[in-house]
Formats: structure tokens, C-alpha cells, sequence
């Protein structure tokens, strides 16, 4: 199924949770409905997760906030892995949520804020290797795929989607962080635990694989091999060009047929995914020359990040008349520039929280500015909040990733307050995140089940309690 799907979900599959949330928000001290899975039901559990869970508690004062933690944060293994040994190796297939998919970019995100649980549980860390190993299949069975089945003989309802579909893929929608997301999954796992048994000649095999997908998508000697069609009524479902996109300029940067949304570009390249292949290649050279020396692989992978990264500051920047130069969403080398946000990460806001550019660079102040306003035409600000959207959800939608992802990269504590509030009042008394709202009434969402959003928001819980315990000291 795809996530298009769900734009046309509403609350009303959840009117047994709401019935009873508003019964408990009723008496005179608040109480919640019991809506995590039951103990005996759930996927995975780790012991460092829990006593998270327990810390938070005791540390944030208001009672809604610390419910929606304990709700949120362990959501991932609560609902969507599926953990295995083959031969002897950890194995693990994580799903979306609502989808019975694994998205390259989702299973990373999904897994990201248990990272530093990993070094006091080892079930936890075993689990987090099996994705590494699974992702790195999945590249492996093909660089272009968004999406996968755990089945490699499984065919999908877009297996007739005019590209190269093989059994085993959801869909195959070319999308440049879909390959950034396991580097950063792996570069981190291997900074966190020192563990480097994934990263063996499959992995290997695997990175040099990226490298040649990214070269090839640069399109310098030509369009490339991929291509992609689709029936469909949705226009950003598909790419114009008899299926290779818009046409570009070589200037050295990387095309991504499709945003992280899985929505298509307009103009190929895409600049926040750029800009994450640059610390993404990076970080894979580090790797290599640390865990499996391959000086020339190492140095391929550092000067692609040198060319692309030159190319962003010549290409990406946009000199505008009210916020001065900024980062374009996206180009396409001939001086076109489109000027917008979308929720969906990589964006340009999250730049920082990936480790791809300073906090402090003036041209991302600029972007961020520019981004959380109303000049951006996926900011919308109404009576429930305010906060950025995407075209994948139309128009007046605000994401709840938008707004974590603004609290994570903020250093402002009223900035950061007026998230927690945000999503604190906008979670449709579910007790969990969804994947949009509509900016009036946050009833009207889709995705009840989008395990992404929800652990985003837990790491979010935790780096407040862990670096700005004062903000969570009393209720919001």
C-alpha cells in the first residue's frame, strides 16, 4: 500500500481511544487511557527502553507529556520489528507502521533514538545490527528501491510501475537520502558500541554500490539507467520526461527523482538530500579507512563530497530580496531555484540535526527563517498550530514532525516550549503522533499508525530531560 492512501484516513478508526481519552480528561486529575500495546503483545522489548521510560516519567511534571512518552518512544518496538538470528547473525526487518514495508529512510529513523540505550542492552544493540545487516541486503538487491518486502518473493500492487521492479520490492521511487539514511545508521551504531561485525563484505559491497549510484545519478555522460512511471491520479506520483524527471545541468550535484515524502521533485536536485550525501560520503570514507582500508574507495567517497558540496554553494543558494542568501529546496543547474519547505526529513530545516551543516552557518539562519514563516508556502497557521506541511498532504496540513524537528534544532527554550505545547495539544488525544493534522482541527489526521513521528517525538522527550530539564520541570 502506498502512503498516498492515507492522506484520506481519519481520526474515526480510533473513536474507542478518543471516547476514552475524553473521559479521562474530564475528572477533576487527569488520568489516560492505557493505548501501548500490552506487554504480552509486543514485538521487541528492551530493558534500557523501559527504564527510559521510567526516568522520563519522573522527570516531566506535566502528566500528558510523560503519557505520550511512555506511548511514543518505544512505539518501534512496541509495533513494527520483526527480530531473527540467521546463521548465527542478527537479522531485522522494521516496518513502517500502516505499511508492510521497510523503508530504508524510516527503519534508520525508526531505530536512531535507541542508539545510545544500545551500550547498556545487548538484546537492544543486537536488534539495531540485524537492521544495519537487513539494509544492507535490501541496497544490495537494488540502490534505486525506496521500499521492501520481507519476502523476496513477495510482488506488490506497484509491481507494474514502469521501472525495473523485482520481487521483493514495495516500490522503487529514486530517492537520495533512501541511501544516506544507512550510512548515518551505521557510522553511528559503530561510534556508539565499537561493534563492527556488520560491516563485513556484503556491507562493503553495498557502500561501493551507493558510490556508484550517486556517480551515476550525477547524469554527466547522459540520463542514466533509471527511469520510473506510474498510473495514477496523483501528479507527484510519478515524473515527467518519459520517466527520468526535468531536465538539468551537470553541475556535479546528485539527482533524487523523488523527496523523502516519496512525492517527486520538480527540479531534481534535491538540495537537503545533497547536502546529507555529503556528510553521508564522508562518514562511509571514515569507515573505510578505519574498519576496512580501501584508500582509493576512501578517497572516491571524499572527493564526490568535495564536488557535490562545492556545487551546493554555487548552485543551491538563493539571494532573496527579504531574508538575504539562502539554501533552495531544490535546482536544476540553469539558475532555477524552488523556495519552500517540506516536513518530510531530509528538509532544510533539519540540516543541522544530520549533521550537515552548523547551526550557527548564516545561510541556514537565513533558510530557517524563511522555512518557519509564512513566505514559505508549506507553513500554514491556524487554530490548532502552526508549523510546516507538505504537498504529499495538500494543503493546511501541518506535520508533527515539523514541529519535533524545529524543537531539535532549536536553542531557544520558548521556541522549544511552544513545540512541546504544540504537540502536546495536537496528538487528537490518541496519545500518539501522527503523520499531519489539519492546522484547525487536529481530529482531522493521517497515519494513526506512523512509528516514525512517534519516536521522533521521544527523542525529542529525551534530549529536553537530558540537556534542558527545567523546561519539563512543571506542567506546560
Amino acid at each position: 500500500m502506498n502512503r498516498r492512501y492515507f492522506i484520506h484516513q481519519s481520526a474515526g478508526a480510533s473513536a474507542g481511544i478518543l471516547l476514552g481519552a475524553h473521559q479521562a480528561f474530564a475528572t477533576s486529575e487527569p488520568t489516560f487511557p492505557v493505548v501501548r500495546v500490552a506487554a504480552d503483545k509486543r514485538n521487541f522489548t528492551s530493558a534500557a527502553v523501559e527504564r527510559a521510560i521510567e526516568r522520563v516519567k519522573k522527570t516531566v511534571k506535566d502528566p500528558e507529556l510523560a503519557w505520550l512518552f511512555e506511548n511514543c518512544f518505544p512505539n518501534t518496538l512496541d509495533t513494527t520489528v520483526r527480530f531473527s538470528e540467521v546463521g548465527g547473525k542478527p537479522d531485522t526487518f522494521v516496518i513502517t507502521g500502516d505499511i508492510d514495508a521497510m523503508w530504508l529512510r524510516d527503519s534508520t529513523a525508526q531505530v536512531w533514538p535507541y542508539l545510545p540505550l544500545t551500550k547498556d542492552d545487548e538484546p537492544l544493540r543486537k536488534l539495531v545490527a540485524g537492521v544495519i545487516r537487513r539494509q544492507t541486503q535490501c541496497i544490495k538487491l537494488d540502490p534505486y528501491a525506496n521500499a521492501f518486502y520481507s519476502d523476496p518473493k513477495k510482488e506488490g500492487e506497484w509491481k507494474k510501475d514502469l521501472t525495473a521492479m523485482k520481487p521483493g520490492l514495495h516500490e522503487r521511487k529514486w530517492e537520495l537520502d533512501s541511501l544516506c539514511y544507512p550510512i548515518r545508521l551505521a557510522y553511528h551504531y559503530w561510534q556508539t558500541t565499537g561493534d563492527t561485525s556488520p560491516f563485513d563484505a556484503d556491507w562493503a559491497d553495498a557502500m561501493r554500490l551507493i558510490l556508484k549510484t550517486c556517480r551515476e545519478q550525477q547524469r554527466k555522460t547522459g540520463r542514466g539507467s533509471y527511469t520510473f512511471g506510474r498510473e495514477t491520479s496523483w501528479s507527484t506520483d510519478t515524473v515527467p520526461g518519459n520517466g527520468y524527471g526535468n531536465p538539468t545541468r551537470p553541475v556535479g550535484l546528485i539527482h533524487s527523482t523523488f523527496r523523502p515524502s516519496d512525492d517527486a521533485t520538480v527540479f531534481p536536485f534535491l538540495v537537503p538530500s545533497n547536502w546529507f550525501a555529503v556528510a553521508s560520503l564522508r562518514q562511509v570514507a571514515m569507515m573505510t579507512d578505519k574498519i576496512r582500508p580501501d584508500a582509493a574507495f576512501a578517497s572516491e567517497c571524499r572527493a564526490l563530497a568535495d564536488e557535490v558540496e562545492k556545487a551546493l554553494k554555487q548552485y543551491a543558494v538563493y539571494t532573496h530580496p527579504k531574508y538575504g542568501k539562502l539554501y533552495a529546496l531544490e535546482v536544476d543547474g540553469f539558475g532555477n531555484h524552488l523556495l519552500q519547505d517540506d516536513a518530510n526529513v531530509p528538509n532544510l530545516i533539519s540540516l543541522p540535526y544530520l549533521g550537515a551543516v552548523s547551526a550557527n552557518d548564516p545561510i541556514y539562519r537565513n533558510t530557517r527563517r524563511f522555512s518557519l514563516s509564512t513566505d514559505n508556502p508549506y507553513y500554514f497557521r491556524g487554530k490548532a498550530a502552526e508549523g510546516i506541511g507538505s504537498p504529499h498532504t495538500l494543503v493546511n496540513n501541518i506535520w508533527p514532525m515539523s514541529l519535533t524537528m524545529r524543537a531539535l534544532t532549536s536553542t531557544d527554550d520558548q521556541e522549544i516550549l511552544m513545540q512541546l505545547r504544540q504537540l502536546k495539544k495536537t496528538h487528537a488525544n490518541t496519545g500518539f503522533m501522527h503523520e499531519s493534522f489539519d492546522k484547525d482541527d487536529p481530529a482531522k489526521f493521517t497515519r494513526k499508525w506512523f512509528a516514525w513521528s512517534n519516536t521522533l517525538f521521544g527523542e525529542l522527550i529525551l534530549k529536553v530531560v537530558n540537556e534542558r530539564p527545567q523546561l519539563v520541570s512543571k506542567p506546560l
